[in-house]
């Protein structure tokens, strides 16, 4: 039976790596050091690729506000890195299913032994696209920059006026063409040529950690730096939606956990009705009028204090100062008037 042979892949992370020739020879520990050498490349090389990505978050804010959703595609480790990124939105930030999809070449099956032909199907990518809509936004995933899997849902993606977006290990990537925007983040030859489950991968997950983290707080799903909207599908995770509305709203835990319970568990209702001093049903009307979003809706839902509608009610209206302010206005006059507002 013969075998064709494709020609040799041109990507930076196929190049042989002079800094790791000799990993074969060098003790266990010498070998753990070249590795942890490599790996500390990859940040720098994530940081060049910021003000792209940043755009990419923008983009991806506006298309799921307006109810688009933001779909990935890979193969091999790229692939499962964007299944595991997908799915941890969900329970994390208490994303609804669906609106962030992730498509792996070769489907369920590939997730645990690797199918790596599959990536060689440009046609299972267009399938794979087929329910993309120009509303949505699409990131393909491909270390070396050619993957054909990756190359066919761009290609249907765009096809289909979605806002397209490659991340690669290779600045020449032949996809790029493909996209609106390439995140290239030039991670170089790897310790093991070839093996971008190091390198490229580490860097494809920082990227995808950074988009999607970065998009759930432009969406209002933190306050602060705090998960208001994580699912608490367990007793450690109850315990923790404590912690999250003490620490958010100064309150002790027996007032927390009251608000939570009038609030039917919901954390930003819960948040809002303490910081605003306002009942759940007005917290949670608050939140709807904003979209979700914390602290607009504390301001929105604000009530005023007794003492404030006493005042406004009962108190006449301060005088109007006849003396302009400046450098000979009279400072006890100038008294005066600040402390009757």
């Amino acid at each position: 039976m013969s075998t064709q042979y494709a020609p040799r892949v041109q990507a930076p992370t196929e190049e042989r790596n002079p800094r790791t020739t000799e990993i074969d020879l060098v003790p266990t520990l010498d070998l753990l050091r070249l590795l942890n050498a490599e790996d500390r490349t990859v940040p720098e090389a994530v940081a060049a690729v910021l003000p792209a990505l940043a755009q990419v978050v923008d983009e991806a804010a506006a298309r799921l506000g307006a109810g688009g959703r933001m779909h990935y595609f890979g193969a091999g480790t790229s692939g499962r890195l964007a299944v595991l990124d997908a799915a941890e939105l969900i329970p994390t930030f208490g994303l609804d299913p669906g609106l962030v999809v992730a498509h792996h070449a070769g489907g369920q099956a590939a997730l645990e032994q690797a199918v790596e032909n599959r990536e060689d199907d440009p046609d299972e990518g267009a399938a794979a696209a087929a329910q993309v809509t120009r509303a949505d936004l699409v990131v393909g995933l491909t270390a070396s920059g050619r993957t054909p899997y990756v190359g066919g849902a761009l290609r249907a993606a765009r096809a289909a006026g979605a806002f397209t977006v490659l991340v690669s290990s290779n600045p020449r990537a032949e996809l790029a063409a493909l996209a609106d925007i390439h995140l290239a983040a030039d991670t170089g030859p790897e310790a093991v040529a070839g093996s971008t489950r190091l390198k490229a991968g580490t860097a494809q997950k920082l990227i995808l950690n950074a988009l999607s983290t970065a998009l759930m707080v432009l969406l209002g799903r933190t306050y602060s730096n705090l998960m208001v909207e994580m699912s608490a599908s367990n007793a450690k995770l109850r315990g923790r939606l404590l912690t999250i509305l003490a620490e958010a709203s100064g309150e002790p835990t027996e007032v927390c956990a009251a608000a939570l319970a009038a609030a039917d568990g919901e954390v930003k209702t819960a948040l809002v009705a303490i910081l605003a001093d306002v009942p759940a049903e007005a917290a949670r009307a608050a939140l709807a009028a904003t979209a979700g979003r914390v602290r607009p809706a504390i301001e929105t839902a604000h009530r005023p204090s007794p003492a404030t509608t006493h005042r406004a009610a009962s108190d006449p209206a301060p005088a109007p100062a006849t003396t302009a302010a400046g450098p000979d206005a009279d400072p006890a006059g100038a008294a005066a008037a600040c402390a009757g507002r």
